[in-house]
C-alpha cells in the first residue's frame, strides 16, 4: 500500500503517518510525520524520477531507456515539476524566527523585534 496516497475509508480524507517502528528491535516513535514531496508523486512518476537521476539527467538516455521521444521526456519532466511545485511551501520569515525562538537561538525580545 502506498501510504502517501492512503485515504480514510470512512470520510475519504488523506490519512496521516503517526507512528514509525523498527520491527527487529521494537523501538517506535509516535508523532506527526510528513510524507516527502517525492513520495507524493504517483508510482510511475517516482520510477521516472529515479531513472532520470540514475542517468544523470540525460534526456537522451531517458529516450532510449523508455522508448519515448525527446518532447515526451520534457513533458513528463514538466508535469512532475508542476506536481512537486504544487506541494512546495517555502517557510516564511516568521516561521524561521519562531523556530529559532523554539530552539533557544533567540530571546523572546529579539524574536519580537524580528517579527515586528
Amino acid at each position: 500500500m502506498d501510504i502517501s496516497k492512503a485515504k480514510c475509508n470512512s470520510c475519504g480524507q488523506p490519512m496521516e503517518i503517526k507512528r514509525l517502528e523498527c520491527s527487529p528491535c521494537g523501538v517506535s516513535t509516535e508523532g506527526e510525520f510528513e510524507v516527502p514531496p517525492l513520495a507524493r508523486l504517483s508510482d510511475e512518476d517516482q520510477v521516472f524520477v529515479h531513472a532520470f537521476v540514475r542517468h544523470h539527467g540525460s534526456i537522451k538516455k531517458m529516450e532510449k531507456l523508455l522508448g519515448i521521444s525527446y518532447p515526451t521526456v520534457k513533458n513528463r519532466l514538466r508535469a512532475i515539476t508542476t506536481a512537486l511545485d504544487a506541494n512546495f511551501e517555502a517557510p516564511s520569515a516568521n516561521t524561521k524566527v519562531l523556530q529559532a525562538l523554539a530552539a533557544g537561538e533567540l530571546s523572546v525580545e529579539a524574536a519580537l523585534d524580528k517579527l515586528s
